[in-house]
């Protein structure tokens, strides 16, 4: 069985948790609060030097990490992955496109929001992050106004892994009310068989992104 380290509250955790939920694989997930230093002890960075979650440990002892590679390890072979390889390359496209122009503007804006304090220089930053999210939410608008997924024909881990951060973009202050089409694909998303909601954040946390936004 594998074993996932993650944080609940991480989009980029959730992207695993919701895969495998989805696909009904058996799992043993362990929570590691990498907000007060968890995965910066020794024995964790023993397996994963970076210090970061998730990371994926298999039966054997293998281990895992960067959510987009544990969800490609994950799906292949099922429905989540496409078979045509035009529509594995568009699905990786998105994928890469998560982790280089969105993730690090939607997912950093509402880890500033709602896990500094509200005096904290990182704010500071929150005007361009939020300026670049709303770029990169214009993109996959732009891309929903002609197909209806982002991992080719069907659902698939390109989706998952841009709705762990799209959905709760409003708690880093970037509303989607101008993003119909994205609404619009969240909730499908959410209706897909097996979706499990991504925790909510602690209520220390939440205080704070109710301040920020």
């Amino acid at each position: 069985m594998n074993t996932v380290y993650g944080f609940s509250p991480s989009g980029n955790c959730h992207k695993v948790k919701l895969l495998l939920e989805q696909l009904g694989q058996p799992y043993h997930w362990v929570e590691i609060n990498s907000a007060v230093g968890e995965t910066r002890t020794s024995d964790y960075l023993a397996k994963n030097p970076n210090g970061k979650v998730p990371m994926l440990e298999t039966g054997d002892g293998r281990v895992l990490v960067e959510s987009n590679a544990i969800l490609y390890w994950l799906a292949r072979g099922s429905a989540c992955w496409p078979e045509d390889p035009w529509q594995q390359s568009q699905a990786l496209s998105w994928m890469f496109f998560e982790q280089y122009s969105h993730e690090p503007y939607i997912a950093v804006a509402r880890f500033i929001a709602g896990w500094t304090p509200m005096d904290s220089p990182r704010r500071a930053d929150l005007p361009m992050l939020r300026q670049r999210g709303h770029a990169a939410l214009k993109v996959m608008e732009r891309h929903l106004a002609s197909d209806v997924w982002f991992s080719g024909s069907a659902y698939g881990i390109a989706d998952i892994s841009l709705y762990a951060y799209t959905h709760v973009a409003p708690h880093g202050g970037i509303p989607l009310d101008a993003y119909p089409a994205i609404r619009e694909w969240i909730a499908r998303v959410e209706a897909t068989p097996g979706f499990v909601p991504m925790a909510l954040p602690d209520e220390h946390a939440a205080a704070l992104i109710a301040q920020s936004s």
